[in-house]
């Protein structure tokens, strides 16, 4: 059977060694951060453009929809596979590699001349960008002592919302002044510099071990899949919070997807203007993921089952305040709901990533952020566009964005479940040693 070779470097006492001076490690985060901002540009300016692509060529809203679940389609599917890769090949070549794939595909986009061809880069898009959270989270990881994860990891990862900001500003300015093809080039271009410079600052690093000798010395070992799978799978906290991890983040999919189009619709807004307010809703998503991970940890002094009640609130209360949303006629108390709701859509993330990696061996942490961006593109991010521009395609756009908070409520429960076990599976982690 193969196996997969995991080192790890320790001092003595067990503690971390991590690389370089903190110069250097802000230095990876800023070209990470960076480069998950290209990601997500690259993912979501599509939204914005959805105007100008339906009159063009005729599409119906779930073939729009389709567009955006492609991506996180390809991503889940692939997430694993080129992880794996990533993991033998090395994650800084394999990094720059997917950042060269994903923005060329999203030129791509702008060169297309049919659904169809549009379709085909769009799931190159998610091809390229299939690895990059977990492999720059794990890279991250090792960067930052400790101490310093939740907050890095949570930082790394609001990037992505920021960076759907981004596209939806950029998609719909550029593509309302200069037309939807330049949308696409004005996002896809900035990422290829990042690209070049990604390899020339970064560093790699080897993976870490399963087994550590007597004397505390690093020595390498030979994990097999099948041990991969049982480690990762092995806790019943963890696998409540892969399922509500992926549920819950399917909501911020359908905001940036659809909200743009909702306030085109049933706010009357030109594109521009409609683009410009759903970025207002996105920056939300963003604090909310910003500061979620923060508020838990705080919350969780002193009584680590907070971490997981914590965001079963989050979920609840988004999910509340978006079902009361679009369920309202259109108009000022609509939108402050739905900003409201946007602020509690995201906010689980660092909570959910930090619960993963406290219950499961440190030997297979880079896999478990795989399997929870697995989650995320299977549960939420992929189908959650696609049905409601389905459901909008039977009823209207606003009736589906009414049913779509159920996934929050389901998210809800898995996560209360979840905390029932979180204390004793840290435990039980903790004495595995």
């Amino acid at each position: 059977m193969r196996t997969l070779h995991l080192i790890q470097v320790r001092r003595a006492g067990g503690a971390t060694a991590f690389q370089g001076s903190k110069a250097y490690a802000w230095t990876v985060f800023a070209l990470s951060f960076g480069l998950i901002l290209s990601d997500y540009l690259s993912r979501q300016a599509v939204g914005a453009v959805f105007p100008f692509l339906k009159p063009v060529w005729g599409v119906s809203d779930s073939q729009l929809g389709a567009l955006v679940s492609i991506v996180s389609l390809v991503v889940g599917v692939m997430t694993i596979p080129l992880s794996f890769i990533a993991d033998r090949w090395g994650r800084v070549k394999s990094i720059t590699l997917m950042a060269f794939v994903w923005c060329f595909a999203t030129i791509a986009c702008g060169l297309a001349t049919s659904y169809t061809q549009m379709l085909i880069a769009r799931a190159m898009v998610g091809f390229g960008e299939a690895a990059y959270a977990a492999a720059g989270a794990a890279l991250l990881a090792h960067t930052f002592p400790e101490g310093k994860r939740s907050a890095v990891l949570g930082a790394f990862q609001s990037g992505g919302i920021f960076g759907s900001v981004m596209g939806v500003v950029i998609g719909g300015a550029v593509a309302s002044q200069f037309g939807w093809r330049y949308a696409f080039f004005a996002v896809g271009a900035p990422g290829l510099l990042l690209a070049i410079l990604y390899p020339i600052f970064v560093r790699d690093y080897e993976v870490p071990p399963l087994h550590e000798g007597e004397s505390g010395d690093s020595i390498k070992g030979r994990l097999r899949f099948a041990e991969v799978f049982r480690q990762v799978f092995a806790t019943r906290s963890g696998n409540f919070t892969f399922a509500a991890f992926g549920l819950q983040m399917g909501i911020p999919a359908i905001l940036i997807a659809w909200v743009p189009t909702y306030f085109n619709r049933f706010y009357d807004y030109a594109p521009k203007k409609a683009s410009l307010i759903a970025a207002v809703v996105v920056l939300v998503l963003g604090v909310g993921m910003l500061f979620g991970g923060g508020v838990a940890d705080w919350l969780s002094r002193g009584r680590p089952r907070h971490r997981a009640l914590v965001p079963a609130a989050y979920a609840l209360i988004s999910g509340l305040m978006l079902f009361a949303a679009f369920a309202l006629p259109p108009g000022a108390v609509g939108l402050v709901l739905l900003i409201g709701g946007a602020l509690f859509a995201a906010a689980h993330g660092g909570s959910a990533v930090a619960m993963l990696i406290d219950v499961t061996n440190p030997a297979v942490h880079a896999t478990v952020t795989a399997t929870a961006v697995l989650g995320v593109s299977l549960l939420g991010t992929a189908p959650g566009p696609y049905l409601v521009g389905l459901l909008s395609d039977v009823a209207n756009l606003r009736t589906a964005l009414s049913i779509a908070p159920l996934m929050s409520l389901a998210a809800a429960v898995l996560f209360l479940l979840a905390a029932r076990y979180y204390e004793a599976d840290i435990a039980a982690r903790n004495a595995a040693g």
